[in-house]
C-alpha cells in the first residue's frame, strides 16, 4: 500500500523536474542543480560586503586628513615667519625715526633763530660802519632800533614754536612753576602768598614748564626770609 502511494506521488512530481531540469535519470532533484546555484548565489550577493574594505577606507580618510593639516601647519608656520619679519623692520624703521627726531626735531627752531642771527648781524654791521666817532647819541638809536627788531623776530620765533614766557606776577605762588628766590612784605595792591616780583622770566613749551621762573613771593610779615 505504501509502496503504491510512493509510486503515485513520483509519477505526479515528473513533469515538474523535467521542466526545471534539476532531476536525475531517476526523477529527483539534484543538490547542485542550476536552480541550486542560482539561488546560491543570489544569497551570496544578497549578504554585506566584507569587513576588509573598512579599515582601508578609513585609513585613506585619515591620511588625506594628515596631509591637509600638515599643509595647513605649514601655511600657518609661513604667516608666522612673515609676521615676526615685518615687526622686526617696523622696529627699525620706528627706531630710525626716533632717532632722525631727536637729531633734527629742532630743524625748524634753528631756522628760525638763523634769522634772528642775521638781524643781529646786520645790526652790528650797520653801527660800525655808519656812526661817526663821538656821535653817541646816533649810536644809541641804532642800538635801539637793532634790539627792537631782534625782540620782535624772537617773540614771533617762539610763538610759532609754542614757546611761551609766563608773566607771573599777582598769580599765586606755585612750586611747579616758580622758584622761590625770597619773601617781601605785601605791599598795597599785592595779596600774601602771591607773586610781588620777577628776578628771571619762566617759559613754557606747549604747555609744559621748561624753565621755572625765579620770583619773590609777598607775605604779611615784614621779616624777610
Amino acid at each position: 500500500m505504501a509502496v503504491r502511494f510512493l509510486w503515485a506521488v513520483r509519477r505526479r512530481m515528473q513533469p515538474l523536474l523535467a521542466s526545471s531540469g534539476a532531476s536525475d535519470g531517476r526523477g529527483w532533484l539534484h543538490p547542485f542543480s542550476t536552480a541550486t546555484q542560482r539561488t546560491a548565489g543570489e544569497d551570496c550577493n544578497s549578504e554585506d560586503p566584507p569587513d576588509e574594505l573598512g579599515p582601508s577606507l578609513a585609513e585613506r580618510a585619515l591620511k588625506l586628513k594628515a596631509v591637509k593639516l600638515e599643509k595647513e601647519v605649514q601655511d600657518l608656520t609661513v604667516r608666522y615667519q612673515r609676521a615676526i619679519a615685518d615687526g622686526e623692520n617696523i622696529r627699525r624703521r620706528t627706531q630710525r625715526c626716533v632717532e632722525d627726531a631727536k637729531i633734527f626735531g629742532i630743524q625748524s627752531f634753528c631756522k628760525d633763530l638763523v634769522e634772528v642771527a642775521d638781524i643781529l648781524e646786520k645790526t652790528t654791521e650797520c653801527i660800525s660802519e655808519e656812526t661817526e666817532p663821538g656821535d653817541q647819541k646816533l649810536t644809541l638809536e641804532k642800538i635801539f632800533r637793532g634790539l627792537s627788531l631782534l625782540e620782535t623776530k624772537l617773540k614771533s620765533v617762539f610763538a610759532k614754536h609754542g614757546l611761551e614766557k609766563m608773566t607771573p606776577i599777582g598769580d599765586k605762588y606755585d612750586p611747579h612753576e616758580h622758584e622761590l628766590i625770597c619773601h617781601v612784605p605785601a605791599g598795597v595792591g599785592v595779596q600774601p602768598g602771591t607773586v610781588a616780583l620777577v628776578r628771571q622770566d619762566g617759559y613754557k613749551l606747549h604747555g609744559r614748564t621748561i624753565r621755572l621762573a625765579q620770583v619773590e613771593v609777598a607775605v604779611e610779615s615784614q621779616r624777610r626770609l
